[in-house]
């Protein structure tokens, strides 16, 4: 952040000013007249949250994505397909028993085990070949979309949350001020907060892994060099299959957290597919750099 405001002053300042007229709008009572130009506080705030927790469901779909293409370099264009594979997988648990949570560990295992499958017999035969890794996933993706769409139909389908979790939570932005005074609080669906939150602690968790962990350094270190952590003894091609199958599980993950936002049908595995390819590209392939193999 230092480096960028040294080297570009004019734009540091010009996002200074954003920023404080962003945290005004958000915490401040509008003037009437500025309601009368824009519209009132109460659509903007929601609008605003409603792009926020967005952005934490395609974090977590994105985060597997990244996770397989920016660390291990395979090009898996089915990850969409893995995506709307975890919303059918725990719409059906769910309603089978009952259990919403239960969705979550029920979608990852399943969309994991398929993750592992991809990897040993797709992406271990191809790998180094980036344009076949292209063809063959897209491949599999367009043959995944068919078999899904027989499988369960091409309805719009959602994902119901428990009732503890269902309904509004009180916030304390202010949307307006009556003419005797009081304050009138934002109201915002207690679901979309609570799995944001799990999105930001995921995201917490995965750094922390990465970064501090061996098993981490062994993935980053197996990337940069893997002949070379091959020769100490570490069993690479079993490290790189649990790291598909937890990018692919993650994908599974939010198909259920999708499933719960909006809904879930056909065509959502390439929407969401396009979007962790954003992810990807503005994040950059290096954005999670392998150290030397030697720290592990």
């Amino acid at each position: 952040m230092r480096r960028f405001a040294n080297r570009h002053p004019f734009w540091t300042a010009i996002l200074a000013v954003v920023g404080v007229v962003l945290l005004w709008m958000i915490f401040a009572i509008w003037p009437e007249g500025l309601e009368d130009a824009i519209g009132s506080k109460k659509i903007f705030l929601n609008a605003l949250f409603n792009g926020i927790t967005l952005g934490g469901l395609y974090f977590l779909v994105a985060s597997g994505f990244t996770l397989i293409f920016g660390l291990m370099r395979n090009v898996n264009l089915a990850h969409g397909s893995l995506y709307l594979l975890g919303g059918y997988v725990g719409f059906h648990t769910a309603n089978i028993t009952g259990y919403w949570l239960l969705a979550f560990p029920v979608a990852f295992i399943v969309v994991g085990v398929i993750g592992v499958l991809m990897q040993v017999l797709v992406f271990r035969r191809i790998e180094g070949q980036d344009l076949r890794q292209t063809l063959v996933t897209i491949g599999i993706s367009i043959v995944a979309a068919d078999l899904m769409m027989w499988g369960f139909g091409g309805d719009f389908i959602n994902i119901s949350p428990p009732s503890w979790l269902s309904g509004p939570m009180d916030t304390f932005f202010v949307t307006a001020q009556k003419s005797d005074g009081t304050l009138v609080f934002l109201k915002y669906p207690m679901v979309r907060v609570v799995i944001f939150v799990a999105a930001v602690l995921l995201g917490i968790a995965m750094w922390l892994a990465l970064n501090r962990t061996r098993i981490g350094m062994m993935i980053r270190a197996g990337v940069d060099d893997r002949d070379m952590l091959s020769a100490t003894g570490a069993r690479i091609q079993l490290v790189f299959a649990g790291v598909f199958a937890f990018g692919a599980g993650l994908a599974g993950i939010a198909g259920v957290v999708g499933g719960t936002f909006q809904s879930v049908a056909p065509g959502e595995d390439t929407r969401f597919l396009l979007a962790s390819l954003v992810v990807v590209i503005v994040g950059g392939m290096g954005s999670i750099p392998a150290r030397p193999w030697a720290r592990c």
